[in-house]
């Protein structure tokens, strides 16, 4: 099983998504920016360094959302999602994907892998997004 941190980054009724390139695993699918957990390395760890690799912010405040273990038939993870509501620097993407900010309303999980689905429940089942 394959864990992964996963930054929801959010500001208002905003979140900031990416697009995985064809070539990954669940690829031409929107996604909640983040990676893998490196061996000896904390999730907490694994999300700053990702979300700073992947779109150059500074992560200051996280708070733990969910954790969805998911099997995919070819691959099996562990999502450890975190909401990130206070950052530095405009996030922008660093690894040749698209990025861009959504309104919470307006996230649809036929546009995501399934392991995301649970997210995307979570955060417009929240009262911030209704």
């Amino acid at each position: 099983m394959v864990r992964v941190a996963v930054g929801v980054i959010v500001s208002d009724e905003m979140v900031y998504v990416t697009y995985r390139n064809k070539n990954q695993h669940q690829g031409e699918k929107w996604e909640f920016p983040g990676g893998k957990v490196e061996k000896d390395e904390s999730a907490v760890d694994a999300l700053k360094r990702e979300l700073f690799e992947e779109v150059g912010i500074n992560v200051i405040n996280q708070s733990e959302l969910t954790t969805i273990d998911f099997d995919y038939g070819d691959k099996q993870v562990k999502l450890e999602v975190y909401i990130v509501d206070q950052f530095q620097n405009e996030p922008q993407p660093k690894e040749s994907q698209i990025g861009k900010w959504l309104n919470i309303k307006d996230l649809d999980p036929a546009l995501f892998p399934k392991a995301n689905i649970k997210i995307i429940e979570i955060l417009q089942s929240s009262p911030k997004s209704n």
